[in-house]
């Protein structure tokens, strides 16, 4: 049997307009449709807030090792009532110095605590950067920030630079001595693993004699939060925008080398010597 052709002008052939399945349900898919489409859209600019984020966060250099780039750091408003811990060494209570005050050269070290390449120089350099402080050719100038906090999220810089004032408080080579800790124990980038006082305090167990009953206290209370604060708008008013920043009396150290690795300890000391003309 052939079937016959619908008349498209026919009226019976027409579906009613009540009975129009494109009209009232295609309104309501319309409005879920649209949305879908702005709940992926959104997480598409968080992804992309992220991402931008990260990548400001770390330069890629030479060999593949990534850079900390301050991308501006707010500050915060403790600082206005910082309380300094004992032993801090300038006139506005924002660098720490360890080594002998009459060195006759100064190097100056400029890092945040989450940064993984200040992590890299320390783990190779660092033990000749002390060595030469403790024998008298420079004492160190450290001028910490917390920019990593704001470009990765978190508050493992602003925490660790607080418990490091109440290391500082307890006396400089405490502060020396937890500030190396903190580097052979630094969590993954991505991970806010300082932000944990009581993590702090487990790794200050690792330093004899400073975790008294006063510095856990500090640390616990937060008591050096304003005096971090204060030391963070120091680094961001400095000029310095990326860690780790290295300095011999005013002149830019080169502590990453064209490969990207961080200097060894013997081509540091060969740097220092060669700068200071010794």
């Amino acid at each position: 049997m052939t079937s016959t052709p619908k008349n498209p002008k026919n009226p019976k052939n027409r579906t009613p307009k009540n009975q129009d399945p494109h009209r009232n349900t295609t309104a309501r898919e319309r409005l879920k449709q649209a949305q879908q489409a702005e709940a992926r859209a959104a997480k598409r600019r968080r992804g992309l807030t992220v991402g931008v984020s990260i990548a400001a966060a770390v330069a890629v250099v030479a060999g593949g090792t990534a850079l900390a780039v301050s991308t501006g750091s707010e500050d915060d408003g403790s600082a206005a009532s910082a309380v300094a811990p004992a032993h801090v060494s300038t006139a506005d209570d924002t660098v720490v110095v360890y080594g002998k005050a009459d060195a006759p050269h100064t190097l100056s070290v400029y890092e945040d605590f989450r940064c993984p390449v200040c992590r890299a120089f320390e783990t190779s350099a660092g033990k000749s950067v002390q060595q030469l402080a403790d024998q008298g050719d420079y004492k160190i100038e450290y001028h910490l920030a917390t920019f990593l906090d704001n470009n990765l999220g978190g508050k493992g810089s602003r925490t660790a630079l607080a418990a490091a004032g109440a290391a500082l408080n307890e006396g400089v080579d405490k502060f020396k001595a937890f500030h190396d800790v903190l580097y052979a124990n630094q969590p993954a980038e991505s991970e806010d693993g300082f932000g944990d006082v009581n993590h702090l305090l487990d790794l200050a167990g690792q330093v004899p004699g400073l975790k008294t009953d006063a510095f856990t206290k500090a640390v616990t209370e937060g008591t050096y939060k304003g005096w971090a604060a204060k030391v963070s708008t120091a680094f961001n008013r400095s000029g310095v925008s990326g860690t780790p920043t290295v300095e011999l009396d005013g002149k830019t150290l080169s502590v990453i080398g064209q490969d990207g690795k961080p200097l060894s300890g013997e081509q540091f000391t060969a740097l220092v010597r060669q700068t200071v003309g010794g």
